[in-house]
């Protein structure tokens, strides 16, 4: 079983202008002569942490990381209750992917994402995939209507967690619990930290409880950070992810011909691998794993290992 590579620091990072006054934090580590790979983080609006450099061999990766719009390092950051994200889709994801590219000069690179960078990963790759050399994707997410129903209706994840489901309702009125995720909306955008900051706690807690597959001290995230991802989270899933209403499974003729890992834990309750099923369904020639001691977490010892495999052996 193969583990983390050992933790590194960035030999170099910036702030690059991609548009509407937003500025994207990006660094690079490993070799600045090495094969580029990007990787793409989960949330959306999760933002970076330092672990995710060592899914890579050092000394064979030039490895680029960014933040992706209003959150981590990024500006302006959504834990501002004044930022807009009218200028925060799935199709300006991508435009920042091509042009942080661009402005590294890379030609080609591997893309790595994992949960929301699963599906970032799949329309970049679809929008542009003279780019992509490899693809590697944890736990699927598709963000099908199907998809949402199972994370925030009580036939879904709610069977599995009863009592962190109870409180995600008891944050919201008896009377506005037949659309939670809309109720959640009204309060998370209000302005007042009375009304968001609860709610951004409460919608964070959902969405940490079912992250492992045993449970795993929660970490300690600013007020702030909370309402960022809170935010840039309800944005994406109340609006179907900005993905065409066809979905991604129907553009995978495009990038058939990518060399792909796929791997979902089987009890994997935020992105279930029924969902990574349907991808390899439509697309055999990807290699698909299922880790059958692992939940949604990419740190989990058994998917690390697969992912860490995976990048090793693109490298060769």
């Amino acid at each position: 079983m193969m583990d983390w590579y050992p933790p590194i620091e960035p030999y170099d990072s910036g702030m690059l202008s991609v548009g509407h006054g937003n500025e994207l934090y990006w660094e690079l580590c490993g070799n600045p002569g090495g094969k580029p790979a990007v990787f793409l983080h989960g949330g959306p609006g999760g933002g970076l942490l330092p672990d995710n450099r060592r899914y890579f061999d050092p000394s064979g990766y030039r490895v680029v990381l960014f933040d992706q719009r209003n959150c981590g390092r990024s500006r302006p950051f959504a834990g501002d209750p004044k930022t807009s994200l009218e200028h925060n889709t799935t199709p300006h994801l991508v435009a920042d992917i091509e042009r942080l590219r661009e402005h590294l000069g890379i030609e080609r690179w591997l893309v790595f994402g994992g949960s929301w960078g699963s599906t970032l990963g799949l329309a970049y790759a679809q929008a542009h995939p003279e780019r992509v050399t490899e693809l590697v994707l944890r736990g699927v997410w598709l963000v099908r209507r199907s998809d949402e129903a199972w994370a925030f209706t009580p036939a879904g994840a709610a069977h599995l967690f009863p009592a962190e489901w109870e409180a995600f309702c008891a944050a919201i009125p008896v009377t506005e619990q037949d659309d939670l995720v809309g109720a959640y909306g009204r309060r998370i955008s209000d302005p007042d930290p009375a009304v968001h900051g609860p709610a951004a706690r409460a919608w964070m807690s959902w969405e940490l409880s079912a992250n492992t597959l045993l449970p795993m001290t929660p970490p300690d995230i600013d007020d702030t950070s909370l309402l960022a991802f809170a935010r840039i989270t309800h944005h994406y899933i109340s609006n179907g992810g900005f993905l065409p209403p066809e979905g991604l499974l129907a553009g995978v003729d495009r990038i058939r011909h990518i060399p792909t890992v796929i791997v979902n834990g089987r009890y994997d309750i935020k992105t279930p691998p029924n969902q990574a099923w349907d991808l390899h369904r439509v697309w055999p020639e990807a290699k698909f794993h299922i880790v059958e001691d692992a939940g949604h977490s990419g740190s989990e010892p058994g998917t690390r290992s697969l992912l860490i495999e995976a990048t090793t052996r693109f490298l060769a």
